[in-house]
């Protein structure tokens, strides 16, 4: 930590300064949810009388101790710094207070001071409020990159750590609670408390604003505070029955009696626009380019027309793939076989991409692809956007498994589909214009319909600030990656004898077929080489080189 020396200086408290909220509480649950589960998130509500009791008493480090124990002990340090890089900052920034950033912006060196493990606040407090310095306690860490749960400082240890940031001079201003416990403002040359009252026309930096949160990740909506946290653990049990029941619904009745059955179950869908009316006697099908909100844009898309759109994939889960009730095309990311396959689809009828090859949950369009201008000229643009109240149904280090469940899981989930007119000749590329071209104006019309904002961003950038790898191969070194093939590889194997018994249950149970030892071992082989053959496949395509396609990935 380097010695700061500047005129122009600013100290200020994170938590009940620069966030409004003073209590941290909410993003130790967060913590404990995200990297843990649910059994440390209800465990660690169990703990907050016990913590508010303690800060009663006037003893609030105690209570802040137990706070960071219970959240983060027994955790390996990479998750809880996964945690802090791809949850905590879209939290953070919902609860940034703007009259205190604009003071904070105004100077040119920025220190901040947090109650809570600087490995927590610093990658949001540098990178989307431009501070210089983060100062806060210091997780201790095992020998096995596992946290203990125990910090090796306390709130005098880190006002003296500010301290020593400015031994040759004083800090321009100080800002701080009114009952903050820091002694360090003793040291700054002027202070200010909230409320602050800023004049906004008094120069430019009132337009200069917090870098946005595009990418982020974690299932919880809202922020857990404790009324929020005891509603969300209340409302699993339910949730987790009327999620198996939609989906059993979603899977057996046909697709033109869902939206007559969704509103009773709790679910609305709002169209805009004019569906395009099957078209009968041609070579080719309608493609409809969608934005990609959740796993579920196709099947709403597909609801809305009430017939079966087929849609291409790239990384949804195997159980996604079974419960979905329209066909799916998983792609490879090699773009000519893909172009074959899109190619393929069209000339039997309509088919949905979402050409920004990834979701986003905030209000911005990553980049589009051009693949699918290159295919057809038959383009209906469809705006895509969805509300929901407690879990995200998108996840990029999660399970994907369960981004179908969690979406139903909620209360009232809604789903907003606008359709736009298909594009006249001149937009696309028969009319001589490139396929960057055609893909840049879709993506502009429909950030148009839905407020949001046109980005650069690709799938790429959004894995690697989200989970640290591209969103193809994972960063793992080749070690572990040996032994994650090994683990997969047996267990795959084992799931695949398993399935060939289960399809060839007719034979033992119906027709009393008796095998010998020679011909068990005889089918066993076979059985293993067909492994090998299909597993090595998989393998080949998950490691192919990838490329900015059209694909309805999460």
């Amino acid at each position: 930590m380097q010695k700061m020396v500047m005129e122009n200086s600013i100290v200020s408290e994170f938590e009940g300064i620069l966030l409004k909220d003073s209590d941290p509480f909410s993003y130790f649950m967060l913590v404990a949810f995200e990297a843990s589960g649910l059994i440390r998130f209800a465990l660690l509500l169990l703990c907050w009388p016990v913590i508010r009791f303690l800060d009663a008493l006037g003893m609030g480090d105690a209570g802040l101790k137990l706070m960071v124990f219970v959240a983060t002990a027994g955790l390996r340090v990479l998750e809880i710094e996964s945690v802090s890089r791809a949850v905590l900052p879209k939290f953070f920034m919902d609860d940034i207070d703007m009259e205190a950033w604009r003071v904070f912006s105004r100077y040119d060196k920025r220190v901040v001071v947090t109650k809570m493990p600087r490995i927590m606040v610093e990658r949001f407090v540098k990178e989307h409020l431009r501070a210089d310095e983060v100062v806060g306690s210091e997780l201790v860490v095992n020998r096995f990159g596992f946290a203990t749960g125990l910090v090796n400082s306390d709130i005098g240890f880190i006002s003296s750590k500010v301290a020593k940031l400015f031994v040759d001079d004083e800090p321009s201003l100080g800002l701080r609670r009114a009952t903050s416990s820091f002694q360090f403002f003793s040291i700054c040359k002027k202070q200010m408390h909230s409320p602050f009252i800023t004049d906004e026309n008094c120069d430019d930096h009132q337009l200069l604003r917090p870098v946005p949160v595009i990418f982020h990740d974690g299932r919880l909506v809202m922020r857990p505070t404790p009324s929020t946290a005891l509603l969300i653990l209340s409302w699993m049990p339910l949730g987790i029955l009327l999620a198996i029941i939609r989906i059993i619904i979603g899977v057996m009745l046909p697709l033109r009696i869902i939206p007559y059955v969704t509103p009773l179950f709790g679910g609305k869908i709002i169209v805009k626009g004019k569906p395009p009316s099957p078209i009968s006697g041609s070579s080719s099908g309608v493609l409809f380019v969608s934005t990609h909100r959740t796993l579920m844009d196709p099947v709403v898309l597909s609801t809305v027309l009430m017939r079966k759109i087929p849609a291409v994939t790239y990384s949804i889960s195997r159980l996604s793939e079974i419960l979905s009730p329209i066909p799916t095309v998983r792609l490879t990311r090699i773009r000519e076989v893909d172009a074959q396959k899109i190619k393929h689809e069209l000339s039997k009828g309509d088919l949905v991409v979402c050409p920004e090859g990834t979701t986003c949950r905030e209000p911005f369009l990553l980049r589009f692809s051009g693949l699918f201008a290159e295919l057809t000229d038959r383009i209906v643009p469809v705006a895509m956007n969805y509300r929901v109240g407690f879990f995200h149904a998108t996840t990029a280090g999660g399970w994907k498994a369960l981004d179908p469940i969690f979406f139903f899981m909620n209360p009232r989930p809604v789903y907003e589909v606008t359709f736009l007119n298909q594009l006249p000749a001149e937009a696309t590329c028969s009319s001589g214009k490139s396929p960057h071209d055609v893909a840049n104006y879709v993506q502009r019309i429909l950030a148009a319909t839905l407020g949001f904002e046109c980005t650069n961003f690709t799938r790429k950038d959004k894995y690697r600030v989200l989970a640290g790898n591209d969103g193809t191969v994972s960063c793992t070194s080749l070690v572990d990656q040996v032994k994650k093939d090994r683990v997969v590889t047996w267990s795959s194997l084992f799931g695949f004898i398993v399935w060939r018994i289960w399809k060839n249950r007719n034979l033992f149970v119906f027709q009393n077929v008796t095998w010998s030892t020679t011909e068990v071992v005889k089918v066993y082989l076979v059985w293993a080489q067909q492994f090998e053959f299909h597993h090595n496949g998989y393998k080949s395509n998950t490691l192919s080189p990838s490329h900015n396609s059209h694909a309805n990935s999460t």
